[in-house]
């Protein structure tokens, strides 16, 4: 049986790979979808979101508790904050942080093997949470793999 929140550590390493990247980010908006504004802080801010949003859910599951309904504004906003330079101390933060929280996925499901199909209606399975957790790589990608000297203005 494997343990479904390995998707989520793998997940946490491939953003881990493109922010390294973001060191190069010439400071212009990066526009996908040609709608959706992205910053590297910006996508540093919803991966790390993600992570903790969703470990308290499944905590909250797990002790037989609703999740907390406080709604988040998600890529839909980009703070003032999302405009700072993503720098080296940001990446030492991002190396510091992903992993931890994607071990905490991989360690508290590690205890509850027999809960990850459970149903929790309204809520999905841990089992598809930590599939949905997995798409974080979704916000790394949007700011993708940039190159020294290269416009990433759109994508």
């Amino acid at each position: 049986m494997t343990n479904p929140a390995l998707a989520v550590a793998e997940a946490a390493d491939r953003c881990l790979s493109l922010a390294e990247t973001w060191l190069a980010w010439d400071g212009r908006p990066i526009v996908t979808d040609g709608a959706n504004l992205w910053t590297p802080a910006k996508a540093a801010r919803r991966i790390q979101d993600h992570l903790v949003d969703h470990l308290a859910e499944v905590e909250a599951l797990l002790a037989g508790e609703p999740p907390l309904d406080t709604p988040w504004h998600g890529r839909t906003v980009t703070l003032d904050s999302d405009w700072a330079r993503f720098t080296e101390l940001d990446l030492h933060e991002a190396r510091a942080r992903w992993p931890r929280l994607a071990q905490a996925y991989v360690h508290r499901y590690a205890t509850v093997p027999d809960a990850w199909d459970t149903p929790r209606d309204p809520n999905w399975t841990l089992r598809e949470i930590a599939a949905h957790v997995a798409g974080i790589t979704w916000y790394a990608e949007q700011v993708g793999a940039i190159q020294f000297g290269e416009s990433a203005s759109f994508r």
